[in-house]
């Protein structure tokens, strides 16, 4: 059995609930098209150099092309040589003192030790032996000279004219008793007068000179060590005055540079201050931004939340065909009318209100990823069985009926 051309048509429209809300935003859309983009920022958008920062650049090339540098270099270059002089005549001094101290290391001879102290060499042997030297020339002889000259003028002023004195008055003529009596006389006055005084005197010099023999003997000691520690000292005198040339060379730069220091030190506070002159005009920039771009952002999110199938019409010419082929076309019509809406087949089912009395969920179906939303045929079947037939044992739903 034969038939001529069918045309079949197939039309699909948003839920009822839906259409008041796309019309609003297809012509919010349509107005923001209008209108054009918004315009770009007006303002300044990148930050000058901060005063300071000018400052910082004009004081750097200023000193580095002025003549502070080469006055200060050839002032540094003075200085470093007299420097270097300074260290060189040091360690002469230290080298001329450390000499010194290594001749005196070891055991000397006494004539050696006594050009250590004040003495000569006879006065250093003879304090370390403990001499006492008498005579002409010496204190000790000028102190017997004194004694005896005083017993020899009491004797010849007071003793002796009374001893004759009395030799005339009783004895005239004189006598040999009047000759002893007068060396008696003699006598005990030069042993009271000189010979006692002498005598303590030696023996306390004698004393003296014997305490005197450690302490110069300590003395000539004291005075090599003295001489060894000085060298010791010469050599360390040496030492740091090298260092002292190369210190002088170390701080040539940072007397150059301490300029050029602070002047980077002003930079950095105008770079800080730049950059948060920048920060500002970037808050402004994305302020305005978001500002200009409020409708477009606003109606996005207005179109996203308004979500499902907007509807569609689909036209099929196909020609005639015999009683049974219309048939199989009639179900393949049955077919594109309904949606395939067995619980069966999705997952991730969610509650997503209600639409004329039925419940609406949101899922995917099995095996794929994109989220729908609509009925459930299982639920449809039970009030509207007219709206549900099953396809090669699916669920579907017509929602034309509903």
């Amino acid at each position: 059995m034969g038939g001529g051309t069918q045309v079949s048509t197939s039309t699909t429209e948003p839920w009822e609930q839906q259409i008041p809300y796309l019309t609003a935003g297809f012509k919010a859309a349509k107005d923001l098209f209008n209108k054009g983009v918004p315009e770009y920022y007006p303002g300044e958008t990148l930050a000058g150099f901060d005063p300071a920062q000018t400052a910082a650049h004009k004081a750097t090339l200023g000193y580095a092309m002025g003549p502070r540098p080469a006055a200060q270099q050839a002032g540094a270059e003075r200085q470093l040589l007299d420097t270097y002089g300074l260290a060189k005549n040091l360690g002469r001094m230290g080298g001329a003192a450390a000499q010194r101290g290594l001749q005196l290391q070891g055991p000397l001879s006494q004539g050696q030790y006594s050009r250590l102290t004040p003495y000569s060499h006879q006065q250093y042997n003879d304090l370390l032996a403990g001499n006492v030297r008498t005579g002409a020339g010496t204190p000790y002889g000028a102190m017997e000279n004194a004694l005896t000259q005083g017993v020899i003028g009491n004797l010849q002023k007071n003793v002796l004219p009374g001893i004759r004195h009395q030799q005339i008055m009783y004895q005239p003529g004189g006598s040999s008793a009047g000759a002893q009596e007068q060396n008696k006389a003699v006598t005990e006055a030069t042993a009271a007068g000189l010979t006692k005084p002498l005598a303590q005197m030696y023996s306390d010099a004698y004393q003296t000179a014997q305490g005197m023999r450690m302490p110069a003997a300590t003395m000539g000691l004291g005075a090599q060590q003295f001489g060894m520690n000085y060298g010791l000292q010469g050599q360390q005198l040496a030492q740091g005055a090298g260092q002292l040339g190369l210190g002088a060379v170390g701080r040539y730069p940072g007397v150059m540079n301490a300029p050029l220091s602070m002047y980077g030190a002003i930079g950095d506070v105008g770079a800080q201050r730049r950059a948060m002159t920048q920060a500002a005009m970037d808050a402004d920039m994305a302020r305005y931004n978001y500002q200009a771009n409020a409708p477009t952002n606003a109606l996005r999110n207005y179109m996203a939340m308004v979500t499902g199938d907007y509807g569609s019409t689909g036209t099929q010419t196909s020609p005639g065909k015999s009683g049974m082929d219309q048939l199989g076309q009639a179900i393949g019509i049955a077919s594109s009318l309904f949606r395939m809406s067995d619980s069966r087949m999705k997952e991730n089912i969610e509650f997503d209100g209600t639409w004329k009395g039925h419940n609406v969920y949101t899922y995917n179906f099995k095996g794929s990823n994109t989220r729908s939303r609509g009925v459930m045929a299982q639920e449809i079947e039970i009030t509207r069985p007219d709206a549900v037939v099953e396809i090669e044992g699916i669920k579907h739903v017509n929602y034309g009926v509903l």
